[in-house]
């Protein structure tokens, strides 16, 4: 992993099997699939429920800074702590947690390179006892606005945007085929995608095992696409947590300076009235 810009924030799963009883290293296991974690989890990790405990769900919107300091402090966080999540599907939610905990400045956070499904591959232990946690006294930083992206600033650049803007879906959904993936229940009124938009989805980054793709493997297919580190990039999906995996791969493995992820995505945009969209096939990013 030393290729990468930031390796810093990747750690491979015989280190996590190694801090597992570290009283600074605490576990967060989010997965697409909720019920994954009673099944059985690594050991000392918590888990949390990206639908329930990762949205306000009223507002719909991410965490507030309180939501979110509760939600650590009842995890045994500490604002000294090294935070690690890990997941399914390739760490989708994963990322989602970490870009909301770089959200609120949170120093040391870190993904498990390959998520449950390499941990699972290798045949490492599972448990299925509750970790003993000990509430802190967690507080949360001021959000950093320069991670994210709200629909005023697409708007604003849909014309003179001179970035990247990444939609990571599948080709179905980026062409307007298909709203969403089977069996997802978040929708949209309208197919298609965001106009000056270059298809490149998330999955690309992944390999087989889960893990991140190498950093040449990676720079040739956003790069190929005229995706570039001297420009801004925007990443989206349809509600913020594919998105969140390739802002995380453009941000600290290729190492963007100015990286944002939208995290209104496909839903919001799809569903806005007045809201411009582009239907057909992909193409490469403007040169």
């Amino acid at each position: 992993m030393g290729e990468y810009k930031h390796p810093e924030v990747l750690v491979s799963t015989e280190w996590v099997a190694e801090h597992t009883d570290s009283p600074k290293v605490r576990l967060v296991e989010v997965d697409v699939d909720t019920s994954s974690f009673d099944k059985g989890h690594i050991k000392n990790a918590v888990g949390w429920n990206w639908q329930t405990q990762l949205q306000d769900n009223v507002r719909r919107d991410l965490l507030g800074r309180q939501q979110l300091e509760k939600l650590a402090r009842e995890s045994g966080i500490a604002n000294d702590s090294t935070v690690v999540f890990y997941g399914d599907n390739n760490n989708w939610f994963a990322a989602y947690a970490l870009w909301q905990f770089k959200y609120f400045g949170h120093k040391d956070v870190r993904l498990m390179n390959g998520g449950r499904k390499k941990w699972e591959l290798e045949g490492r232990p599972f448990t299925t006892e509750a970790p003993q946690v000990a509430p802190t006294s967690y507080k949360a930083g001021a959000p950093d606005e320069s991670v994210r992206a709200r629909r005023e600033l697409i708007f604003e650049n849909l014309h003179r945007f001179n970035g990247n803007l990444v939609d990571v879906r599948s080709p179905d959904e980026f062409t307007g085929k298909v709203i969403a993936p089977p069996g997802m229940t978040e929708t949209a009124q309208r197919g298609g995608h965001i106009p000056g938009a270059v298809n490149i989805p998330w999955s690309k980054a992944a390999n087989d095992d889960g893990t991140f793709e190498s950093y040449d493997e990676l720079l040739n297919l956003y790069g190929g696409l005229g995706v570039r580190p001297d420009r801004e990039a925007i990443a989206y999906c349809r509600i913020g947590e594919r998105s969140s995996h390739t802002w995380f791969v453009l941000k600290y493995l290729l190492g963007f300076d100015r990286v944002r992820n939208y995290d209104g995505s496909w839903t919001e945009w799809g569903n806005l009235v007045d809201a411009p969209i582009e239907k057909g096939e992909a193409r490469a990013a403007r040169a």
